[in-house]
């Protein structure tokens, strides 16, 4: 159930001011031509249009679906999605942030000195990138690089939901705050999350939490806890 809290964000995504929509700037959102004024009840049937699940039935669909996604205002200044790498049957799942400027460049998550870093923590517990599946909370780069808001994250849920339905991996592996939180619909920090085994939404898959690459790179003295994170995932990936 849509809290009213919830609701309030997507509308303030759509330039919905008091219950009273305007017409939004952004051609993103898969919409009909609205009115300038319209009552509370149209403007829960526009929220409630973005919310409608995802219906590619795999993953070549999927990836047509994402490819062309309108579904908040991150279409604007995209080059293009980056709806994710790697092996589509892995036992392993990657779930970073968002895209950043290399990745909406290159349309593939985690490039860079972040994604170099995550290929040397993946090959450090025998994995190398093409055996993983790596993916986003979203699928577009935030304007200026900063954390996706929550109406961009619920707008990108149902592909990220089917993404996984689709791999069915194993275990998942949340690197950084956005990507734990949102997946585990917490807001406890990463260091309190850390060392625990968690169980993903009703198919229960292990997910375990670490540090974002990125951050490593600003704080190369957590790399030592991350190493720990990587060992336990190990682990728990041996233990299936």
């Amino acid at each position: 159930m849509q809290t009213d809290q919830q609701r309030r964000q997507y509308l303030q995504a759509m330039v919905i001011q008091t219950w009273l929509l305007r017409r939004p700037e952004s051609r993103c959102l898969e919409e009909a031509p609205i009115s300038e004024n319209v009552d509370i009840h149209q403007a829960n049937q526009v929220v409630s249009a973005l919310e409608q699940p995802v219906v590619a039935t795999d993953w070549h669909g999927l990836q047509a679906e994402v490819s062309v996604c309108r579904r908040c205002d991150l279409c604007q200044q995209r080059n293009q999605t980056v709806f994710g790498v790697g092996n589509p049957d892995a036992d392993l799942l990657v779930v970073g942030e968002a895209p950043g400027a290399e990745e909406d460049a290159q349309g593939e998550p985690f490039v860079g000195a972040s994604g170099k870093l995550l290929n040397q923590m993946l090959l450090a517990i025998g994995l190398k990138r093409e055996n993983v599946y790596i993916a986003n909370i979203v699928k577009c780069r935030p304007t200026d690089d900063r954390d996706p808001r929550a109406a961009e994250v619920a707008a990108c849920e149902h592909y990220l939901k089917q993404q996984i339905a689709l791999i069915q991996p194993k275990i998942i592996f949340a690197v950084g705050r956005i990507a734990a939180q949102n997946l585990l619909k917490s807001d406890q920090k990463v260091g309190d999350m850390r060392g625990q085994k968690f169980e993903y939404g009703d198919s229960r898959i292990s997910l375990v939490v670490s540090y974002h690459p990125a951050y490593l790179l600003r704080m190369p003295s957590a790399k030592r806890k991350a190493w720990q994170d990587l060992l336990f995932a190990r682990q728990v990936l041996n233990s299936k």
